[in-house]
Formats: C-alpha cells, structure tokens, sequence
C-alpha cells in the first residue's frame, strides 16, 4: 500500500465533496494561484486513497493544473454499499467518468495500480471523455503470480472475517516485512483507520480484479488512437505488483509515453512526488500544446 509522505495537505488544497450522477465522492482539491492551465483527476489503488497523491498536489498546481484526488466507491471517506457487484470494474469505470463529468471539461486521468484498470475502463468505454491517461504502477492484465497468491489469501480473509476488520488488519501487519512497517505513530494510525472505514466488499470485489483481469492493451490502444488520446505509462524503477519489464513491453504495445521515476517503487506518487509530479505535467504541457494524440509516443526518464 502506499504511505503518503504526510497527511496535511498543502495550503493550496482543500477537502472537496465531489458530487456527480452516480454519488459523492470525498476528495482532495488543489488550485493554482494562477491561470489553469488544466484539470487532473487522480483515482487511488488497492486499499488506497486520495492521500496517496498528497504530495503530488502543491507541484502539480504550481504547474497549473487544478488537481483532485478523490476516494473511489466504499473507500476510505467514501460511502458504497455491502454488496460486491456495486464494486465490479464497470461500475468503478462508470464512477470515473461521473467525476469527470462533474469537474467539467474533459480533464487528465491517472490512475494509480488498481486505478489502472479501473481509469482504462473507463477509457476504453469513453475515451473523448479525457484529455490524456496515465497509467502510474499499473500493468496490462492480472498482478504478478505471487502477488495474486498474496491477494487471493486476503479476499479468503475477509470472506471468513469481513466483519472482523481489525483483526484482518493485525493479521496483514505481522506477515509484513520490517521495512514496510509505517513511519511513525501517525502514519501507522491513518493507515489502520484508512483500512477499518474501507467498505469490506470493494476490498473482495477489486482484489479479485487484480487477479483476474484480462490483458486489454489492444482494446485501450484502439480507443485512444480513436479519439486522439495521449497515453502515459509512468512507474518506479523496480515493482512488486507488474514487473517493470511488463510495463515497458505495455507502454510499447500502446504506443504511449515511458516514464520511470528513478529510486521509487510501487509509489512513486508517494516515494518522490516532486519528480513524479514533473513528469506528469510536462506530459500535460505537451498534450496542452498541441493537437490531442500529438504527446502520444515517446520514452524518458525522469
């Protein structure tokens, strides 16, 4: 999971209750000072949240770009319902494009490891409605073999003892390795309590996506070359959940833009947003400067 690398947001930001077609969402907003120069939305991985980009915010609306990170459906601050099937790819994806529509405009989607998949659903149904996508940490199908084995065990879990969250999250914190524990007493508590109001049933129902998704490379490649979409693939230069390998091989397959933020891993949002965050909005730059499709192909550190 990621650690925000703190739990105030910025002065530039403020909590935001994001109110669409499909709900409201609990949110983080951040404004440039200036003119916008574009929005951003930001959807949250596995047992994640709108913190993980909280250090993304102050670089990314010094850049000029309004930017909202938002809790997905039965995360965190979110409310959703006890039922698996609100949390099946589809309807995520429909909620990603509720918000967009609710921000206005047609804004940059990025979506971090589970996010991934759910934004590149939402993409491939309605690709005009997005100015670009990034893929951040998230790879063309199913999750490596060991972290499916890793993530099967917790949906077996919360299958057995859904309504014992405390008790599931006790049980994941001593199978962890030392250097996962959190920094600190606070981040520790956020992050139990981040884990307790999270809807048990997103949890079953996403952490069976991950271990079942299908390869739709081919798919999104198609609607984004449809509608002129610029696609990014950014990551950490090593990852436990999609080798990176597998996220080169994608973002060739796609056509897209590579980025890998050196020293980082899984979240680079979180493990380097200044360097992170560069890179998306010089992507951004390069999607506002020119004809949609035009920041499409490419590949560069950061």
């Amino acid at each position: 999971m990621s650690k925000p690398p703190r739990l105030s947001p910025p002065a530039c930001a403020r909590p935001l209750t994001l109110r669409t077609a499909r709900g409201e969402f609990a949110a983080h907003e951040a404004l440039p000072a200036g003119p916008v120069r574009g929005t951003a939305l930001l959807v949250p991985g596995f047992t994640g949240s709108k913190e993980d980009f909280i250090g993304l915010l102050e670089p990314l609306a010094a850049a000029g770009y309004r930017t909202v990170a938002v809790d997905g459906r039965g995360q965190h601050q979110s409310r959703g319902p006890r039922t698996e099937s609100a949390y099946a790819r589809e309807e995520l994806a429909l909620d990603v494009l509720a918000q967009a529509a609710a921000l206005g405009g047609t804004p940059h989607l990025v979506g971090h490891s589970l996010g991934g998949l759910i934004s590149r659903a939402a993409v491939i149904r309605e690709p005009g409605s997005f100015r670009s996508l990034t893929l951040m940490s998230s790879g063309p199908a199913a999750i490596a073999e060991e972290q499916r084995e890793r993530t099967r065990l917790l949906v077996s879990a919360l299958e057995a003892m859904g309504e014992d969250m405390p008790g599931i999250w006790a049980a994941m914190r001593a199978m962890d390795a030392p250097d996962t524990v959190p920094d600190g007493p606070e981040l520790a508590a956020f992050l139990e309590a981040r884990w307790l109001a999270t809807v048990p049933e997103q949890l079953m129902a996403t952490g069976r996506l991950l271990v079942s998704e299908p390869d739709r490379v081919a798919e999104l490649r198609v609607a984004a070359e449809g509608a002129g979409l610029p696609l990014l693939v950014l990551s950490g230069a090593v990852d436990y959940a999609w080798p990176v390998p597998r996220m080169d091989d994608m973002a060739r397959r796609l056509g897209a833009r590579r980025v890998v933020v050196p020293g980082t891993e899984h979240s680079p949002n979180a493990e380097d947003p200044q360097t992170t965050a560069e890179a998306l909005a010089s992507f951004w730059t390069a999607c506002e400067a020119g004809p949609r499709g035009s920041a499409a192909v490419g590949s560069e550190g950061a």
